[in-house]
């Protein structure tokens, strides 16, 4: 039988020295003008985002002023609805009288929808229901919905004033701006 020969253990092999690259002037200044340009870039979006926030999109609402025809394109008894998507606002007009109805429900704000086989404005929110001629009946409305000022204008056209609210339970739907006379 032949003798294992037992040798020493070999030493661990270590990788050549890796040469020390030297920092020129040259790659110096390459540097600090990469870390520069990134600062720049940086600061840049930083500023960006800082103009953003001071200048945000901004709404653009319709005027809360306007003209809305002559009385004689309303028909007596019916709620026009022409001016609810652009204004939120209903113009109806009974026999004597013509008024501008908020379609804006006094509950939360939902905007309610004329139901004409009914006679009545119905919220689709939570149900409160209005008379054509604005008052609450039914559902959570804890009030009748709102009238804007309506004057007639110097051409003869209805002006509209959204600024000028009337309220019912205040009686200031007496008020001779919130109707005008057909």
């Amino acid at each position: 039988m032949a003798e294992a020969v037992k040798t020493a253990p070999e030493a661990p092999v270590k990788a050549p020295p890796v040469p020390k690259k030297e920092v020129t002037r040259r790659s110096f200044f390459s540097w600090l003008a990469l870390a520069w340009a990134a600062f720049a870039a940086a600061m840049g979006v930083l500023s960006t985002a800082t103009m953003r926030f001071l200048f945000p999109n901004v709404l653009f609402e319709p005027p809360s002023s306007f003209q809305a025809g002559f009385p004689e394109e309303y028909t007596v008894g019916k709620v026009d609805e022409r001016w609810k998507e652009k204004f939120r606002c209903w113009i109806v007009r009974s026999t004597d009288t013509i008024y501008c109805l908020s379609a804006t429900c006094t509950h939360l704000g939902c905007t309610p929808n004329w139901l004409e086989a009914e006679q009545k404005f119905k919220c689709p929110c939570h149900g409160s229901g209005f008379y054509i001629t604005g008052i609450n009946f039914e559902g959570p409305a804890p009030r009748p919905l709102e009238r804007f000022k309506i004057v007639m204008g110097d051409d003869g056209q209805l002006v509209i004033d959204k600024n000028k609210k009337f309220q019912q339970e205040k009686g200031e739907w007496t008020d001779p701006d919130s109707f005008v006379r057909a």
